[in-house]
This record gives C-alpha cells, structure tokens and sequence, in this order.
C-alpha cells in the first residue's frame, strides 16, 4: 500500500508543488519515516499529524511544518486542514472550507456542507488537487443555495 500511495503521489505531484498531507504518514521505524518521505519527490510537504503519527512525530525536521491543524489560504479561499471532520471550524460561516482524512471515506458526506474527506484511500490513492476539490465544494454552494 505504501509503494502504491508513493507511486500516485509521485504521478500527480509535481518536485515544485506544495502537499498538505493530512495524518497517518505510514507505519514502522524512524528509518521507515525518513526513508518513506525521500521516496517522495515533493520537496514541500506540509504535514498536519493524525492518529497514528507517534514515530511520524519523532521526525517533523523532515517537513516544511508540523501542526495539529492548519488554516491556510489559496487565492482568497480558506482552508482549514485537519485530520479529523469536524462539523464547525473557523470560517465556517464565511465560506471557508475543512479537508480531513481519517475516516478513510466511511463518513456520508453533507452535499451542503463545505467540509470534505480528501484521504488518498476515498480517491484511487491518489492525492486532490485544488482544482478538484473547488470544483466539489462550487458543486456544494450552489446545491445549498437550492434548498434555501
């Protein structure tokens, strides 16, 4: 699973890109960790921690930043990132969007809420692009402007 997630990661980002990776970085030694992050070609990683980052944890050098959550902006988007769902979360009620991991596409998502699991595992191992994920979340505005 690993060598798969690696592999994806590398076809779809770019060594210039930026990835928010949302937790859970992978399993084993601090040697599996550092051996696991060279095997990406992504030279920015920002990495908010999950559930199963204890070893993960020992080695934050090896990451742009290290956050248990993290608001960010793109353009003038929004964004917060968190490992977790969470059903409110700052600006929410401004237009902000929440991106979690954790619940490995398990949790029905709201069509209306602007929160979404963007975990590798609910999208062919393969990380979101901004694109992708705008296009979802207008999809979501304009559905919830419907059922005013």
């Amino acid at each position: 699973m690993n060598a798969c997630i690696a592999d994806r990661m590398n076809a779809h980002v770019k060594p210039s890109d930026t990835l928010y990776f949302l937790g859970d970085f992978c399993m084993g030694s601090v040697e599996k960790v550092a051996t696991y992050r060279k095997r990406l070609n992504c030279k920015t990683i920002h990495f908010v921690e999950g559930n199963h980052d204890k070893v993960t944890r020992k080695s934050q050098s090896i990451f742009a930043s290290w956050s248990s959550l993290s608001e960010i902006h793109v353009g003038k988007q929004g964004i917060v990132l968190c490992h977790y769902a969470m059903r409110v979360w700052p600006h929410s009620g401004r237009g902000a969007w929440q991106l979690y991991g954790h619940s490995h596409g398990n949790l029905p998502d709201d069509p209306v809420s602007l929160s979404m699991d963007v975990g590798v595992d609910s999208h062919g191992f393969c990380p979101w692009h901004y694109e992708e994920i705008q296009t979802i979340m207008k999809a979501k505005v304009a559905e919830s402007e419907q059922s005013l």
